[in-house]
């Protein structure tokens, strides 16, 4: 797999990083901008707009995803390129393998994020616990349906892949 960057990538990434300096002039969210762009043609950006929205998934690759999926209908991104003005989150790089998106090019590390008091470090580290090590009380309860939703999809012939 070949990583290079090129004036195309250094053109968006700009960009991404004027929306995020703008978002924090303008008082509407945090420093955070993303634009999607497929066959180098911007299609979707977003802005963390967390604190504005009351919506803690309101981070700014989760709004360009959501605007893209809007733009595309469609709920796959396999030949588009996400610009992050930030290396993304634990909950935002989730999305971005969701939505299935061929590249991701960011600025800023998430250590300079955290020197912000951005840290996404703690996220990432309580991931790799046992249930029981969390700081969050998480109990896996083995139920005799539980297996049941899975089974049913399986069967189901209408079932859209994704």
């Amino acid at each position: 797999m070949t990583k290079s960057i090129n004036q195309i990538d250094t053109f968006f990434l700009q960009q991404t990083i004027e929306l995020a300096i703008e978002n924090v002039q303008t008082g509407k969210g945090g420093p955070f901008a993303a634009i999607i762009t497929k066959n180098n043609e911007p299609i979707a950006q977003g802005t963390n707009v967390v604190t504005a929205s009351n919506d803690p998934t309101a981070h700014a690759e989760v709004s360009a995803i959501r605007d893209a999926c809007r733009v595309l209908h469609h709920f796959q991104l396999e030949e588009c390129t996400l610009y992050a003005s930030c290396e993304p989150c634990p909950m935002c790089l989730g999305a971005i393998y969701w939505a299935r998106i061929k590249r991701v090019v960011f600025a800023a590390h998430k250590y300079q994020a955290e020197k912000a008091d951005f840290d996404d470090a703690f996220i990432y580290n309580e991931i790799l616990l046992p249930y029981d090590q969390r700081h969050l009380d998480t109990i896996q309860m083995a139920l005799p349906e539980d297996n049941k939703p899975f089974e049913l999809w399986l069967k189901n012939d209408t079932r859209i892949e994704y």
